[in-house]
């Protein structure tokens, strides 16, 4: 079957717990206040099992392109600052992203329900919920 379309560009409506996941990734005071106040915007190109997601704010943006089912080397830069290696998978209409690297338990899940595109980053501790609104 074919996958889910992703594609799109996406407006955040709803973020719940982004201080403490910031926090349980490590990301230092002054970026968190600023990442806090951010409206990120995801701007999803899908062309069957290869994406390239763009996060843009007006603090900085971050490009990430993969195919399915293929490691990866990725630089979490402007984020944390992580060098990971990073596979995206699906998991039936899910995307499910592992990164292994020196932080154990890193990654995300994106999912669509009712025209919101949710986004679950995992880390060790803190939940944070990310739901965004395509325009």
């Amino acid at each position: 079957k074919m996958p889910v379309d992703y594609s799109g560009t996406w407006d955040i409506v709803s973020n719940v717990n982004f201080e403490g996941y910031m926090v349980a990734l490590g990301v230092d005071f002054a970026t968190r206040k600023i990442a806090s106040m951010l409206k990120p915007q995801k701007v999803i190109e899908q062309d069957g099992d290869c994406f390239t997601i763009k996060t843009f704010t007006s603090f900085r943006n971050y490009e990430l392109s993969f195919r399915i089912g293929e490691e990866f080397k990725e630089v979490t830069k402007g984020m944390d600052n992580r060098t990971c290696q990073t596979m995206v998978n699906w998991e039936n209409d899910k995307l499910v992203c592992v990164q292994k690297g020196a932080k154990k338990n890193r990654g995300w899940t994106h999912w669509l329900e009712e025209d919101q595109l949710h986004l679950l980053p995992v880390s060790v501790s803190d939940q944070c919920f990310v739901k965004f609104r395509n325009h």
